[in-house]
C-alpha cells in the first residue's frame, strides 16, 4: 500500500533546512519497501531575499512530502509510526491507478 505523508519542517533563520523530518519515523525493518520525496514547502517568512527577518523567527515552519510503499499486513505499524513521530501533519491513503474507475464519456 502506498502512502503520502505531510511532515512538518523547521528551517533556520538563513532558509536552510534545520531538520529531516523523515528521519523520525522509526519503523521495524521490512515495514517502509520504498519512500520517495515530493514537495518541499519553504515557509512563507523567507521573503524575497531568502531569509528571515529578525521578527520572523516564529514562522520557521514549512512542510514536506514524501510517499511510501509499506508491506502488506504492516500498515498498522508504519501509520502508528508517523503518529508517534510527532512530526507528521497529515497521513492519507494513495490509491493505486488499477483501482481507479475508467473516466467515462459521459
Amino acid at each position: 500500500m502506498r502512502y503520502r505523508v505531510t511532515f512538518r519542517k523547521r528551517f533556520n533563520r538563513e532558509g536552510e533546512e534545520a531538520d529531516a523530518p523523515q528521519t523520525f519515523v522509526n519503523v521495524p525493518d521490512g515495514v517502509i519497501l520504498d519512500s520517495e520525496f515530493v514537495e518541499r514547502i519553504e515557509p512563507p517568512s523567507l521573503h524575497g531575499e531568502d531569509a528571515m527577518e529578525e521578527d520572523d523567527d516564529f514562522l520557521s515552519l514549512g512542510s514536506e512530502i514524501w510517499e511510501y510503499d509499506v508491506a502488506d499486513n504492516r500498515e498498522q505499524e508504519f501509520k502508528d509510526a508517523v503518529v508517534n513521530s510527532r512530526m507528521a501533519l497529515e497521513i492519507e491513503r494513495m490509491e493505486d491507478i488499477e483501482d481507479m474507475p475508467a473516466v467515462s464519456g459521459q
